[in-house]
């Protein structure tokens, strides 16, 4: 048995190794039972242990991989198990899940279905780069849920003809910030290469641009890596680590040009930021990956990092400044252990600031697939209730996927808190 998360292990395709491990894990979990309440799986895994009194190694190969299938890589069992490493146990159930879907996809295991809605999933800047063109005529299919247009869909794609998408931008976020007029700065306190990722890049731009004049205003010279795509996060969670590795090499090669030039890399994705920082160097090992992880930042968390300890950041919130705002504390943010910083950037506009923290159901594409909508959409509905119970007048939240889930269960808007500074400082949405 090897216990082991690491890609470039020779046994971690193994497929009786892995059942081995997954043994082991659902035995400790079944012991300690603190996640049964985070997602699916650990009420399966612990029904069908119970089922047999106990007896863990009696579990069928089926009902392990039911397991598998109901993890949505929330990656919140991590942050509240106590046998994570370093400890002896050694015990990282996300990145077992990861395993368990890896070697499916190595040994061809998965149904043309399974095949097909990876790719509609993971292709996002082939369909970005087709969509925002048409986005009219896009938007208009996509936005009729249920409708014979998203049924079509559904059944080519395995997309849910029911889940609400996100809407494409008319213009890039890149065709912007290459033709805008960039300020002058006079005294510049940092440099930034801005990763837009798919969301910003083809569906919400207008997060990206808040950022950028947010950054500027407080100094700080903004670029773009030049040629940057999609992280991967989509084939990393579907399990498809050739194609995941090839994606991250291309980012990294270019993201290492834009660190080498003094410059940090800032996300405004919880997803794809811990992708970057954590996946990046397990699955690529290279120095170059653990540089590029060192300098990235989420676009709250580099703003509070300079607020502290870098001569704090502009204070004067002269414009449209919110009384009470919700915050939803986004999974794979929580994941990466650097705190609520959105959450910290909004309180000094003033703002009474509400924390909410379930999870949306969305979880990189698990949400969008045909065959988890329910269960998604009763996790979702869980968080809506949870924010229901707040007093607001305005949502926010860092990721993107979750802020459509929301809005999909609430009928509320959510806004990034880049954006929620951007209003406070009079900055106006273009």
């Amino acid at each position: 048995m090897t216990t082991t998360y690491d890609p470039s292990n020779p046994s971690y395709f193994d497929e009786s190794d892995l059942r081995k491990e997954l043994t082991r894990v659902y035995d400790l979990c079944h012991g300690c039972r603190l996640c049964v309440n985070l997602c699916p799986s650990f009420p399966s895994m612990f029904n069908a242990i119970d089922a047999r009194d106990g007896d863990v190694e009696a579990m069928t190969v089926a009902e392990q991989d039911k397991v598998v299938d109901e993890c949505f890589g929330c990656k919140i069992c991590y942050v509240k198990c106590p046998y994570v490493p370093p400890h002896e146990w050694e015990l990282d159930f996300p990145r077992l899940m990861l395993r368990a879907k890896a070697v499916k996809v190595k040994q061809k295991r998965q149904s043309f279905k399974e095949i097909v809605t990876d790719r509609a999933l993971a292709m996002t800047d082939m369909s970005g780069s087709v969509a925002v063109p048409l986005s009219p005529i896009v938007n208009r299919v996509i936005g009729a849920r249920d409708s014979v247009g998203r049924g079509l869909i559904e059944a080519t794609t395995g997309i849910s003809k029911s889940r609400m998408l996100p809407p494409y931008a008319r213009v890039r976020f890149t065709t912007w910030f290459r033709k805008r007029l960039r300020p002058f700065i006079s005294k510049r306190r940092g440099k930034v290469s801005v990763f837009p990722t798919c969301f910003i890049e083809y569906m919400e731009p207008n997060i990206g641009k808040d950022l950028v004049k947010v950054y500027e205003r407080n100094g700080i010279e903004c670029s773009m890596p030049d040629g940057a795509k999609c992280c991967g996060a989509p084939w990393l969670h579907q399990g498809n680590v050739t194609e995941f590795k090839r994606a991250a090499s291309r980012n990294v090669r270019i993201l290492a040009t834009e660190v080498a030039q003094g410059k940090d890399i800032i996300i405004a994705q919880p997803t794809c930021a811990y992708v970057v920082k954590k996946d990046y160097p397990l699955y690529l090992g290279t120095k170059d990956a653990e540089r590029v992880a060192s300098h990235t930042y989420d676009a709250s968390e580099y703003l509070i990092k300079m607020h502290k300890s870098g001569g704090g950041i502009d204070v004067d919130f002269e414009g449209e400044k919110r009384q009470e705002v919700t915050y939803h504390a986004a999974c794979h943010l929580q994941a990466q252990n650097i705190g609520l910083k959105g959450r910290d950037l909004i309180k000094l506009t003033g703002a009474k600031v509400n924390v909410v923290s379930r999870c949306s159901g969305i979880d990189g594409t698990w949400g969008y697939r045909s065959e988890n909508y329910a269960s998604s959409k009763k996790l979702s509905g869980a968080l809506a209730q949870q924010i229901a119970k707040t007093g607001h007048d305005e949502l926010a939240g860092e990721c993107h996927l979750a802020n459509k889930a929301i809005q999909e269960e609430t009928g509320e808007s959510v806004s990034h808190p880049l954006q929620i500074i951007a209003r406070a400082y009079g900055i106006q949405e273009e």
